[in-house]
């Protein structure tokens, strides 16, 4: 079922469609999903245009509003859903999961993995400590859910959970999906930032893919170059 705010929003992305950056943008995810072209700098703007004139949209009518612009095919119309949970991440609760849950297991890229991860999911059980969630996804049998438990604390800095991100590292350490990979060397990568004789002491001590040791590594290599 369509929302009128999810609509009105639809409407005036379409109006600024650019099908020469369509057919580039398209290209870049590997043809995978449909893209109206336009880029981030003008869908920001038409996004606060739009805001000023519509208002955020109320906190009861975000999941329906969400789920609305989900069901749109191209992508633009899935990034001003994100906006928009943005806009209210402050108000955000664990009774969002459940929607970022769904929209997770819709059709999910990258794209919208490393977006949901710190900046939705990891923001909730910041203030929340929503472990049966975060527990629920490391063990799923969905990459995508996994990668968003890797990746929620990315933000953390000096609040990491140093136990569940390493814990949840080995739960995966196995896996031959690049995804999921990549997010163990990302993870570690920003980990190092704050605790990096930590990060160092880990990776030496487990078999990490060469992809995830590389990717942990680089910020620590690149400080010891610099010494």
């Amino acid at each position: 079922m369509s929302h009128e705010y999810a609509d009105r929003l639809v409407s005036l992305l379409k109006e600024n469609r650019n099908e020469e950056n369509r057919e580039a943008m398209e290209r870049y995810m590997r043809n995978q999903f449909a893209f109206l072209g336009i880029k981030t700098p003008e869908r920001t703007a038409l996004l606060r245009d739009f805001l000023k004139a519509n208002g955020k949209p109320p906190l009861e009518d975000l999941p329906a509003i969400v789920r609305s612009l989900w069901k749109e095919p191209q992508r633009e119309c899935r990034y001003a859903a994100l906006s928009l949970m943005d806009k209210q991440v402050k108000h955000l609760s664990r009774e969002h999961l459940p929607l970022l849950e769904e929209i997770i297991l819709s059709e999910s890229w990258w794209d919208t993995i490393d977006h949901i991860a710190p900046h939705l999911a990891g923001r909730i059980h910041e203030k929340e400590h929503a472990d049966d969630y975060l527990e629920k996804w490391i063990q799923a049998n969905n990459f995508w859910l996994n990668r968003t438990a890797i990746l929620h604390q990315l933000r953390y800095k000096e609040k990491t959970d140093e136990n569940r991100l390493f814990r949840y590292i080995l739960k995966h350490n196995e896996s031959k999906e690049f995804f999921i990979q990549k997010a163990i060397g990302w993870a570690l990568r920003e980990y190092s930032k704050t605790n990096p004789e930590a990060v160092k002491r880990f990776i030496g001590s487990e078999n990490l893919a060469p992809l995830s040791m590389r990717e942990g590594l680089k910020h620590i290599n690149r400080m010891e170059k610099v010494k």
